[in-house]
């Protein structure tokens, strides 16, 4: 007869019994949670599919369309956002926070960017420069990520009492040649809205506070379409 140690029992399955525990204990939770918040059809097959192989990972719009990835080795990239004269009025250095917030979002995820600081200084030095192409040229990258906004906002639509964020743009890819040259491959229409279900009420969140919010969140919004992101991770924008 073999005997079998709880520790010998802990290495041949994996995990011990505690854990094993506390992993049913977790899901069963987690269904509770989304049977409380009136979760859709969809979302217990996302669930299902977490409790078997964990978060489902997808890949990123521009790697599907481009066959190619900013995050391969050596590949640095530029952020130039750009906003109209009117928009820049009412929220000041919107293109900067843009660029600097998205610079960010892709730097935590594995792809080298130039320091937003460079990339304003290089604007402000040549305010005569015409295409995202000169950008990349003067920094030596692969890749220049162009967004253009054309509306933004951070009021519901005829309220000054309650935020939700909304941006329309249109996000480009510029992919750069060692000769300086370079040419499109890739453009995105971007609609934004935050929070996406129902506003948020100004007596219950500052302004600064807001703004910071979906500043983040736009450039995690515009950021998916060059890094991996989990299925599901929409769920706490939603409100």
């Amino acid at each position: 007869m073999i005997n079998l140690s709880a520790t010998q029992i802990s290495n041949r399955n994996g995990r011990t019994p505690k854990v094993r525990r506390c992993s049913v204990v977790c899901s069963l939770m987690l269904i509770c949670v989304l049977l409380m918040t009136g979760t859709s059809g969809c979302n217990y097959v996302i669930l299902l599919g977490y409790l078997i192989g964990g978060p489902p990972q997808l890949e990123p719009l521009f790697e599907k369309e481009t066959k190619k990835s900013m995050t391969d080795k050596d590949v640095r990239v530029a952020v130039v956002c750009f906003a109209p004269d009117e928009l820049k009025y009412q929220y000041d250095n919107i293109d900067y926070i843009m660029s600097r917030y998205l610079s960010h979002q892709l730097d935590k995820n594995k792809i080298e960017v130039v320091r937003p600081d460079e990339v304003r200084l290089w604007l402000e030095q040549n305010p005569d420069w015409d295409t995202p192409v000169e950008v990349g040229a003067a920094f030596d990258v692969q890749y220049v990520i162009y967004v253009d906004i054309s509306e933004f906002s951070l009021y519901e639509r005829d309220s000054a009492n309650l935020f939700r964020g909304r941006c329309e743009a249109i996000v480009s890819v510029y992919e750069m040649k060692a000769d300086g040259t370079g040419r499109p491959i890739f453009s995105r229409d971007l609609t934004s809205a935050y929070p996406i279900q129902m506003p948020r009420s100004a007596s219950e969140v500052s302004y600064e506070t807001f703004r910071m919010e979906y500043f983040f969140r736009l450039a995690d919004e515009i950021g998916r379409l060059f890094y991996p992101y989990l299925n599901g991770d929409d769920i706490g924008y939603a409100t």
